[in-house]
């Protein structure tokens, strides 16, 4: 080999390698920006908190779980949710739940606090007005968790230590507020006494708890929004009308309970946009999940679903829903095949729609501004 051609080779190769070496540390740093993540919220991102409260809950009954898990785990779907996609996509481990921590158990790579059934407003807001809750962990509840436990996380006493951690972790406050307008709507309220009375509530409780969290030292934080409601299963079926003009032509979804989704989206986007301006040397993402989701009933079978609107698992009756028969229960049943289904439960949506929607809100269209750059 000629000893020019040699040098160059080898200068070749030594170029390689080093782009190589570049290429290394790129991938590692994109896969882990963050030291934790924390997260609050309800069913859509609890990953196992309501079996530790109640051992029988729905999502720790099979087939809840049975697509990655191959058992349930106290999510609620038939396998990974967006939190979980999350946690894969910056290196993290799975978010553990926060009632069912063991002693000894490492907490610092992040923790969940969200629980199935929670609300955004306190349980004394509910029973003021004789409606019932499903469980008292409010997002009140949920950040006294996490106070109780940042003592084992950093140093509370040193300021500098605490703020450092919780500056290089990311905050996920939500989705929450779906369960206070849905437990509303089933004890008897109009959509308008919601959109007056629980609605502007809701927003401020999402609020006020960012800037609890931000005055503690939070530096990212994703605040999404809700699913569409009148594209359940659940309110397809409770909510059912013999008046055509009350669904949408385009994905057969009641529409003014997506009205109400939208009312809330509005709402919240006017709050992030007002905590953007406050606090400026913050990145306050708004997650859109309604948009993400919406496309899904629009146009199934783009997106490789051949059912949209019935549920996956569920009891005999209209979108294989049923009040009385739930999923999980004697009497239930569940399709063959859940990535081809939207509808989990009949709340709750498959963990191959969570997965599409997270790809997107990661990277975008789906989040302002987008939580991977």
């Amino acid at each position: 080999m000629p000893m020019a051609f040699a040098s160059h080779y080898l200068e070749f190769l030594l170029l390689i390698l080093l782009l190589c070496g570049f290429l290394i540390d790129r991938t590692q740093s994109v896969s882990r920006p963050y030291r934790a993540m924390f997260n609050f919220g309800n069913s859509l991102s609890d990953t196992g908190n309501i079996i530790r409260i109640n051992s029988s809950a729905q999502s720790g009954r099979f087939p809840y779980g049975e697509t990655y898990f191959k058992h349930p785990t106290g999510r609620a779907s038939d396998g990974r949710l967006i939190i979980d996609f999350f946690a894969e996509a910056f290196g993290l481990p799975y978010l553990p739940p926060y009632l069912m921590r063991s002693h000894g158990t490492d907490c610092r790579s992040g923790v969940n606090f969200a629980v199935f059934g929670a609300t955004a407003l306190d349980v004394t807001f509910f029973q003021e007005r004789n409606i019932s809750v499903f469980v008292n962990n409010s997002l009140s509840v949920q950040l006294r968790w996490f106070d109780t436990l940042k003592h084992s996380l950093c140093n509370a006493t040193a300021t500098s230590d605490c703020r450092d951690y919780l500056s290089r972790s990311l905050f996920v406050l939500g989705e929450i507020g779906g369960n206070d307008y849905t437990i509303s709507l089933i004890g008897g309220r109009s959509i308008d006494e919601v959109q007056t009375d629980v609605v502007p509530k809701v927003i401020e409780t999402i609020s006020s708890t960012a800037k609890i969290l931000i005055e503690q030292g939070v530096m990212e934080l994703v605040i999404p929004g809700l699913i569409p409601l009148g594209c359940s299963a659940s309110f397809l079926t409770l909510f059912r009308s013999n008046n055509e003009k009350d669904y949408d032509p385009q994905n057969g979804c009641l529409k003014r309970y997506n009205d109400l989704s939208e009312y809330h989206e509005a709402l919240l986007q006017r709050a992030v946009k007002q905590l953007r301006l406050v606090y400026p040397q913050v990145k306050i993402v708004y997650g859109n999940w309604y948009g993400a989701s919406i496309r899904f009933f629009n146009s199934p079978h783009q997106f490789g679903f051949i059912n949209a609107l019935d549920a996956c698992c569920g009891g005999p009756g209209p979108y294989n829903y049923n009040l009385g028969i739930q999923c999980g229960f004697p009497g239930s049943t569940v399709c063959e095949n859940p990535s081809q289904y939207v509808n989990w439960d009949g709340f709750h949506l498959t963990e191959a729609a969570y997965q599409k929607m997270a790809v997107d809100i990661l990277h975008g269209p789906y989040s302002t501004p987008p939580i991977l750059c």
